[in-house]
């Protein structure tokens, strides 16, 4: 089986279109339903994202990643601490 991811844009884009519905009126789950979604997802999503808007999930990706980058440089910083103090040792 193929696990389909949706994106960010498509995601908050569904979760705007069932407060739409909520306006309107629509029941809980007939809304929800309406968008293709499981209601379980949706609340998933609606967690994840909540009123975001396409230019607040892009930066919070954005950020995301470059958090990301700078725990790997950090981490490489300590490793090669860790490398240069045991050759360091080994040379006493």
């Amino acid at each position: 089986m193929v696990n389909k991811r949706t994106k960010s844009e498509q995601v908050s884009t569904k979760v705007r279109q069932v407060e739409v519905l909520i306006g309107q009126g629509m029941p809980r789950l007939d809304r929800i339903r309406k968008t293709g979604v499981m209601e379980q997802t949706f609340y998933r999503w609606k967690k994840r994202c909540g009123p975001a808007g396409k230019d607040q999930l892009k930066e919070l990706k954005r950020l995301r990643k470059e958090n990301e980058r700078s725990s790997k440089a950090v981490c490489d910083r300590r490793l090669g601490k860790l490398i240069l103090a045991e050759t360091a040792k080994g040379n006493v």
